[in-house]
């Protein structure tokens, strides 16, 4: 009963760090949009896309407001949003999106974490440029046909469509477009009524990497490692 209780124990504290990250991700995230174009986010599509992002993780509504106010505030911090690349164990490409109040300590932890879990950081373009940024819009397939909708969806600058997964296994519809078409297409959606569940900027790998068990284990632990900084907002990857 006891190792029961532990792992349960251990499973909860995982989740609400995982929760804990998410919200303070999105924070920033809002925070940056809030600082770029204002609180209203009728008037701020970056905002509306923070709020969806905040509904899908659960993020509760006082802590969105709370996140709004903040960035209004004159003490707030200015985050500087910074991508940095390298390269993991093993020849994996890794991209790291940052918000950061202080590009010095960032870039001396995530070389520190590199440098001692296998890995290389890189200079500007070094890794960029095996990955394209797109809009990912992820919607809930209930009561939607895409198909009678596709032709408008590609003039909104629609690139792919297929079935994903979210974290707790649900199945969505998961929408991709070049980075320069995201606000067509989330403009697109909202005329037509359909709220995405979530949509990101992404960077989506050319050429992906497979491994085995093990060496790929040491490509997850220095992602890891870097996802638990507090500059970190995203690690995107080429690993399969």
């Amino acid at each position: 009963m006891g190792r029961i209780f532990e792992t349960r124990k251990s499973t909860m504290f995982a989740r609400w760090d995982r929760m804990a990250k998410q919200f303070t991700r999105i924070g920033k995230e809002i925070a940056v949009a809030v600082k770029a174009s204002g609180p209203d986010p009728d008037n701020n599509p970056m905002l509306r896309r923070c709020l969806q992002n905040a509904k899908s993780v659960n993020m509760p509504k006082d802590k969105v407001e709370s996140a709004i106010k903040r960035a209004q505030g004159r003490d707030m911090v200015d985050f500087e949003e910074i991508l940095y690349e390298g390269y993991g164990p093993h020849g994996v490409a890794l991209l790291v999106e940052t918000a950061t109040d202080n590009s010095v300590r960032t870039v001396a932890n995530l070389r520190s974490y590199f440098n001692k879990l296998g890995g290389s950081l890189g200079t500007s373009g070094s890794v960029s440029f095996q990955f394209k940024k797109m809009g990912v819009f992820k919607l809930n397939p209930t009561g939607i046909n895409l198909e009678d909708i596709e032709l408008e969806l590609i003039d909104a600058g629609l690139e792919e469509m297929g079935e994903g997964t979210l974290d707790n296994g649900d199945t969505v519809w998961v929408l991709r477009c070049p980075f320069v078409e995201f606000g067509n297409l989330q403009s697109f959606l909202e005329k037509t009524g359909i709220t995405p569940l979530s949509s990101e900027m992404e960077w989506i790998p050319q050429n992906t990497v497979e491994l085995s068990e093990e060496p790929a284990q040491e490509v997850l632990k220095l992602i890891d490692k870097i996802e638990q900084d507090e500059d970190v907002q995203k690690v995107f990857h080429n690993l399969i």
